[in-house]
């Protein structure tokens, strides 16, 4: 081999000892119950030694792969789902795959194949379920698929997994009933997806354990001026004002704190303001809000580990990431009534 030409699984082979098709166990993973784990190292040892690469391109067209996979997301603006993206990338790259993002179209709504053929030009496909209408659109059941935020029980993909929202909506509760709070309001985003439906029934269930307590809800488009709109009705309508508001997201959550500034009522003194996500708009707003901090970027992270095993044939183990509650200055004891 001279200085100058690129080491060949055949050089590697010779400098192990070994066969060809040994070497190709070996590097593809393959190796188990074929050659000694001795063997696999001594290869590795060569490959490295060699600073030999395995030739991905004349690899993909024996084996029908593209290296490709797609994630589906409801919004490229939405930065909850920037760092999921950012997650997956990283996992992806260090396996030889690329990843395209796509947004479904309305955020929800159906989406039209982005490909000639998707099945044909993808290896596999993560998805959010905010996003899942968009799948039958882009020829995903034909593919290895992985759901984020999606039911275990009834989702479509080959695992799932998730984020442990409902024990992050308990969190969120409890601390708001632990200062005393009795008189709460959900303020929910109006968005048609699993993930809002578990926060829903979990802060429910929360509020109703907890006797002289109660919930009222509110729901919104979710984005700041449709929170902030949504929260001046509610604080300016006849009757008592709540204590406190648990929001969805914490784009919600600003709307309503941008709200109360402009009526005039303190956060926390007079409303304390939960959210949910931890984005950097949490840090940005004062009072600082309090929120459910999700882990963006190891959610895709494991997302996509799972999704590569699914290309490989391997059947991924749904999983569960746990969150949890920052607590800031946008919550504080409940005010007394009169």
């Amino acid at each position: 081999m001279s200085a100058a030409s690129r080491p060949t699984s055949k050089d590697v082979a010779r400098a192990a000892g070994v066969s060809q098709a040994a070497v190709s166990l070996v590097l593809g993973g393959k190796w188990p119950g074929r050659v000694s784990a001795a063997t696999a190292e001594r290869v590795r040892e060569a490959a490295r030694s060699l600073g030999y690469r395995p030739n991905l391109a004349a690899r993909d067209l024996r084996t029908g792969r593209t290296r490709t996979a797609l994630l589906v997301v409801p919004a490229l603006t939405n930065e909850f789902f920037a760092r999921v993206h950012a997650g997956a990338a990283s996992v992806a790259a260090a396996h030889g795959f690329g990843v395209l993002l796509y947004p479904s179209p309305e955020g929800t709504g159906p989406a039209t194949d982005p490909f000639a053929s998707a099945p044909a030009a993808l290896d596999g496909v993560l998805a959010s379920s905010m996003a899942a209408q968009a799948l039958s659109g882009i020829g995903a059941g034909a593919l290895p698929l992985v759901m984020l935020d999606s039911d275990p029980a009834t989702g479509p993909g080959t695992a799932t997994v998730n984020l442990a929202i409902a024990d992050g909506m308990r969190q969120a509760a409890g601390h708001l009933l632990e200062l005393g709070h009795r008189d709460l309001v959900h303020l929910a985003a109006d968005v048609d997806s699993w993930t809002f439906e578990v926060r829903a029934a979990a802060l429910a269930a929360s509020v109703a354990a907890v006797p002289g307590a109660r919930l009222r809800t509110r729901r919104c488009a979710l984005g700041v001026a449709e929170a902030q709109a949504a929260v001046t009705a509610l604080l300016t309508a006849p009757g008592e004002r709540p204590t406190a508001l648990v929001c969805d997201d914490d784009l919600l959550a600003a709307g309503a704190c941008k709200a109360a500034r402009r009526l005039g009522v303190r956060v926390p003194g007079e409303l304390s303001v939960t959210g949910f996500d931890d984005l950097t708009l949490a840090t940005a707003i004062e009072p600082e809000l309090t929120t459910v901090t999700l882990p963006a970027e190891e959610f895709g992270a494991r997302g996509m580990a799972a999704l590569l095993t699914a290309v490989d044939g391997g059947t991924p183990a749904d999983e569960e990431l746990p969150v949890t509650l920052t607590v800031r200055g946008s919550t504080g004891p409940a005010p007394a009534r009169t």
